[in-house]
């Protein structure tokens, strides 16, 4: 929350205006881009397409950017946390580098967890789970079928459960949802509940729910491309953008 709402706004219009600029990756999360949503011009975005970064409360951002533009984001790793000369894991720079620079990738989990096998399709969104709850009451959702991923830190599962009935309880959320994908719910207590939490949601909407994906806080971590088209077979995601 550095700074005034507004000059923070300005400077991301500015940072896709700059011809010099070639790639927007965001510093750290944390909180605040919820402040500026309706304080940037997003034709300046539209006008001057470049690769956005960043995950956390970035999340808010590549959600509205993709809704308001569409303009493909990427969920990645951040300066603060992931790309400190100390702390760069390397799998985790691989990956970055190699999502930013191809039009297709294949995300599968570490630890495959199924609570609904099948197939879906749709376009990618998603990230920090609270961040996007956060945007209940805006424009936010596709209007085409979507396959939603998701992470969180510090959540108990009651909160999560929360947060997915926060979205759930929108029609058009509900309708277009055709799969999810699960990364890390980092120091969420007690884990049987979160596991009984996300069994009751693939009987309740009928769809695919897969766990143990590299979406995460922690160190390693796979970058996403938000807004590209997934297609999910076999707990594999194949994204193309």
């Amino acid at each position: 929350m550095a700074g005034n709402d507004t000059n923070r706004a300005k400077d991301l219009e500015n940072a896709f205006k700059d011809n010099q600029t070639n790639a927007i990756l965001c510093v750290r999360g944390g909180y605040g881009a919820l402040r500026i949503i309706d304080k940037i011009d997003y034709n300046i975005i539209k006008n001057n397409p470049k690769i956005f970064c960043g995950y956390s409360d970035i999340t808010v951002l590549s959600t509205v950017i993709l809704k308001k533009t569409g303009l493909i984001t990427f969920s990645s790793p951040m300066p603060k946390g992931d790309f400190q000369p100390e702390e760069i894991n390397e799998y985790t720079e691989r990956q970055f580098f190699k999502t930013l620079t191809n039009d297709k990738i294949t995300v599968s989990a570490q630890n495959l967890k199924t609570y609904k096998s099948g197939n879906a399709k749709g376009i990618i969104i998603g990230g920090n789970l609270a961040s996007v709850a956060s945007l209940c009451g805006t424009d936010f959702i596709p209007d085409d079928k979507f396959i939603f991923f998701a992470e969180d830190l510090n959540e108990p599962v009651y909160k999560i459960d929360k947060y997915f009935r926060q979205l759930l309880n929108i029609k058009k959320f509900k309708e277009n949802i055709s799969a999810i994908i699960l990364g890390d719910f980092l120091d969420s207590e007690p884990k049987e509940q979160l596991d009984e939490l996300f069994f009751e949601l693939a009987k309740e909407l009928n769809i695919p729910i897969y766990g143990g994906f590299k979406i995460t806080h922690a160190k390693q971590k796979d970058t996403i491309p938000i807004g590209g088209f997934a297609t999910l077979c076999d707990g594999i995601l194949n994204i193309e953008y």
